[in-house]
């Protein structure tokens, strides 16, 4: 029998289970020491990760992208703070999420990944819209529009727009046509506010200059129609500055005549108006004017005064625009910059045509002859002690078809207007004040006395100095 060796077997079973078990509270105290490490001291590190994991990767029904004026105030940001205003110029949110007219509805996809910062400033907003609902008050306007522009670049300083809706409440309104912005997306006929095109052009093909003069009898005969000046005022010898100054409708109808309808038809197609200007706001509409440019007689001579054509408020503050310049047109612009989620910035470029709508010494000599209007015509409600103002009023009555109304010929309704830029020979900025069927006999009372509003309150916010 084979000897046995002495019995270990329970000494040796407790000797392994209390190894195992030392070795698993080391564990747990490694785990529970990284776990505190982690939660209390790399918190901070950690924390900053996962919000930066969820900013980069927005995932559906996360926050949309906010707009901000160029002064730095927040105007959306999935909802709008401000109501009312901007709102023809922000659009709104739809109930899927979808940015819908105006700016939300242009730039819809930029807006789900970045932060958008506009061009407007927020005080420039604010007074036009105010000008716009005193106007309301004071003239019983139907509607009406406010722009205003960097002539040298195309950069937007403001779009009002009257009346607004409450983009936070949108679905509660009644007439959708309302959310339509005014100066990019209806039409009007510009009545004399044209006539500083139709003298630009007559000068460029250099068929007339400042000086030259006609006989003016009050009226003159085109084809079987009669056409007349305003209230039938005649003023014998008049030089073609005195045109402007007196808004004499006969007076352009003699220099786009110098001209011919073909030379008269490029120029208004150099100067844009038969196309968009692609300003970066949804659903900009123009005409091509397809019945203007049927070539008659008639047609020329009322386009010549700015009847019988019809564009944008926001085509015609371009086209002054390169007047003001000296000869370039600009792209209207609203949005400044986009910023992400990773702070990366884009700027937005202004874009100039690098071919001269007219040359420069014609912009020159339309500058002072707009400069004559204000300190000399029927323009001069516009006049600011200490400043060269150059602009223009302009009165076309609204045509029936305007109106919805199967129907030839005008109604009793105008649209009164101003457009003028300063300073005149440096100008800074451009302004268009249009309004809807105001209780005014003229421009000269109604639109201009706003702009002089307007231009004073930017040349005191901005510190202009005088130059006359």
């Amino acid at each position: 029998m084979m000897a046995e060796w002495p019995r270990t077997t329970e000494p040796m079973k407790n000797w392994r289970i209390n190894l195992i078990f030392l070795l698993l509270v080391l564990i747990g105290a490694i785990i529970a020491s990284r776990l505190v490490c982690l939660q209390i001291f790399d918190r901070n590190l950690y924390k900053a990760l996962a919000q930066g994991q969820q900013e980069g990767f927005k995932f559906p029904g996360s926050k949309r992208g906010s707009l901000f004026f160029s002064t730095g105030q927040l105007l959306a940001a999935d909802s709008f703070p401000f109501g009312t205003m901007a709102s023809n110029l922000t659009g709104f949110i739809g109930g899927e999420g979808i940015g819908q007219y105006g700016i939300e509805g242009y730039y819809d996809q930029e807006l789900a990944e970045n932060d958008l910062f506009l061009t407007v400033d927020y005080n420039a907003q604010f007074v036009s819209e105010q000008l716009l609902a005193e106007a309301g008050k004071n003239f019983n306007i139907e509607s009406g529009q406010i722009v205003i522009m960097d002539p040298n670049s195309g950069r937007i300083l403001a779009l009002a727009d009257y009346p607004g809706f409450d983009p936070n409440n949108y679905s509660k309104v009644a007439d959708y046509s309302i959310f339509q912005n005014g100066a990019v997306q209806k039409l009007f006929e510009p009545g004399s506010t044209l006539k500083p095109i139709t003298i630009s052009a007559a000068l460029d093909a250099g068929k007339i200059n400042p000086q030259t003069s006609f006989d003016d009898t009050g009226r003159v005969k085109v084809d079987d129609y009669i056409i007349e000046n305003y209230g039938g005022a005649s003023y014998g010898e008049s030089t073609m500055t005195q045109v402007l100054e007196k808004s004499i409708n006969t007076g352009v109808v003699f220099a786009e005549k110098q001209i011919g309808h073909e030379t008269f038809l490029n120029y208004l197609r150099n100067f844009g108006f038969f196309e968009p200007t692609e300003i970066d706001l949804q659903g900009e509409v123009y005409s091509e004017n397809k019945q203007f440019q049927k070539v008659s007689d008639i047609n020329f001579a009322t386009a010549a005064f700015g009847q019988g054509i019809e564009i944008t408020p926001i085509q015609l503050v371009r086209a002054v625009s390169a007047i003001a310049n000296g000869g370039n047109l600009v792209k209207p612009y609203v949005a400044e910059k986009t910023i992400n989620n990773y702070g990366n910035i884009e700027e937005k470029k202004p874009e100039i045509s690098s071919q001269k709508v007219i040359s420069p010494q014609t912009a020159s000599q339309v500058t002072a002859m707009l400069v004559s209007a204000v300190e000399n015509g029927f323009s001069k409600t516009a006049q600011i002690p200490g400043y060269y103002i150059a602009g223009k009023t302009g009165t076309a009555q609204v045509p029936w078809s305007a109106l919805g109304i199967d129907k030839r010929g005008y109604s009793e309704k105008t649209w009164q207007s101003f457009i003028g830029y300063f300073p005149a020979f440096n100008p800074k900025f451009i302004i268009l004040v249009k309004l809807d069927n105001p209780k005014a006999n003229t421009a000269e009372y109604s639109a201009a006395p706003i702009f002089k509003q307007m231009a004073q309150y930017l040349i005191n916010y901005y510190s202009i100095p005088p130059d006359h």
